[in-house]
């Protein structure tokens, strides 16, 4: 059973900094593409970034960039996203995902139950 576990939401001010780990089990993620997906109230899910797991390909969301990093550990099976200079349009509940294709898209095939990340001003 495939399983994507979130942590590290929390409530912050602007400015600041959040890191989020999404733990990956189940099944071997070798030619994934993982990455982050986020959905604030009343809107669409949206793309943040993705990682291809065996290339280290990068792939970020514009208004990211800059501030986001997605990053992967092997050997733990573990992606994470570093969160910098917060800001308070970034509020959202947080979603990893994974795809065995190497494409990330909405409809990827593995999810999280989020976590929640507020940001306030």
């Amino acid at each position: 059973q495939v399983q994507l576990v979130e942590s590290g939401g929390g409530l912050v001010q602007a400015g600041d900094s959040l890191r989020l780990s999404c733990a990956a089990s189940g099944r071997t993620f070798e030619g994934d593409a993982m990455g982050w997906f986020r959905q604030a109230p009343g809107k669409e899910r949206e793309f943040v970034a993705r990682i291809r797991w065996s290339t280290g390909s990068i792939l970020y969301l514009d208004s990211v960039k800059g501030r986001f990093t997605v990053s992967r550990d092997n050997a733990k099976n573990t992606l994470y996203l570093q969160m910098n200079s917060l800001k308070p349009e970034d509020t959202a509940v947080y979603y990893c995902a994974a795809d065995p294709s190497g494409v990330l898209t909405i409809r990827a095939r593995y999810w999280g139950q989020g976590t929640q990340v507020t940001v306030s001003s």
